[in-house]
């Protein structure tokens, strides 16, 4: 008999997010518990197999109906299941599909967060119908995760499609989160348009709307639509940056379509508006025909990602 459902878990620094899924990818239930990260965050898979193991009693479902369980987390995980350290976790490494697997007793698939929100959009997004895909995901930071001929690649370490830290400028001289100096996450981040936001306004004598309020990617581009020259500059900046390094990547694996998620996307078209270009420029003529698509499945590309990473292709 053909399993009915699987479980998506996407482990974040503040929730972790689970959903109940049919093999066909409908999104039948959707929770949240706290992630507890005390302990070196000993408690959050026990926490996860927990509120699983209530959900399946709360819905009757047995076991032999479930195709196992997907998860993502902020981390690098390899091929094997293995995590190798998630900081704000708390965690080391060690082999999370074991671990989840002797508590729950069914089969478990870990990725990468980026890598599976990135699956979920090529299984239910705004990269649906597509093999090959970019997707780079704003918010805070700049997520990416890649997917070769429907298969997401995770690398040695698991540390394959870190966009965000692709080096972009030989100049800069303040460090990045991770260490390093020029990463792509130091411009075109929720973080980095701000950062550019200030600097320009710093340095230019030009009005803009902006002076009068907080600089944030959203009042940036909400100033870059109604028509604010200051803003298109930053705009520019934060465009030119992301469209040379997604040229850079287009390089490397000739997607067919680069789907831009995150908190930023949520300025909508605007965001691929200043990108594009640049891109365009920049890039070999055999993926100058790449399609450009916003993420539509918002905070729950992870759920949808981990699901389907259980199912496979």
């Amino acid at each position: 008999m053909m399993s009915k459902y699987v479980f998506g878990v996407d482990i974040g620094g503040t929730t972790v997010k689970l959903g109940l899924f049919d093999v066909d990818g409908t999104l039948i239930d959707k929770w949240e518990i706290p992630t507890r990260k005390e302990n070196k965050g000993e408690n959050i898979l026990p926490d996860v197999a927990k509120s699983i193991q209530e959900k399946m009693q709360d819905k009757d479902i047995a076991k032999d109906n479930v195709s196992g369980v997907g998860i993502g987390v902020p981390g690098p995980v390899d091929n094997e299941g293995i995590i190798h350290k998630a900081a704000n976790l708390g965690w080391g490494e060690f082999s999370i599909k074991d671990t989840l697997e002797a508590i729950i007793d069914m089969p478990v698939m870990a990725g990468n967060d980026a890598n599976v929100a990135a699956l979920g959009e090529m299984w239910k997004g705004g990269a649906q119908g597509y093999d090959d895909v970019v997707m780079v995901t704003l918010g805070t930071g700049v997520g990416g995760g890649i997917i070769v001929n429907g298969k997401v690649i995770n690398g040695s370490t698991g540390a394959g499609g870190e966009i965000g830290h692709i080096h972009v400028n030989d100049d800069e001289t303040d460090t990045c989160g991770c260490g390093n100096k020029g990463c792509l996450e130091q411009y075109s981040s929720a973080t980095g348009i701000t950062r550019i936001g200030n600097k320009i306004l710093a340095s230019s004598s030009k009005s803009s709307v902006l002076r009068d309020q907080e600089v944030s990617a959203k009042s940036v581009f909400d100033a870059v639509k109604a028509g604010d020259e200051l803003a298109k500059e930053v705009a520019d900046v934060y465009g030119k940056y992301l469209g040379d390094a997604l040229a850079q990547i287009a390089c490397v694996v000739n997607p067919e379509v680069i789907c831009i998620g995150g908190g930023v996307s949520k300025a909508g078209e605007v965001v691929i508006d200043y990108v594009k270009p640049h891109y365009v420029k920049n890039v070999f003529h055999g993926s100058r025909d790449t399609k450009f698509a916003l993420a539509t499945l918002g905070n729950d590309a992870g759920i949808y990602g981990a699901a389907k990473l259980v199912l496979g292709r």
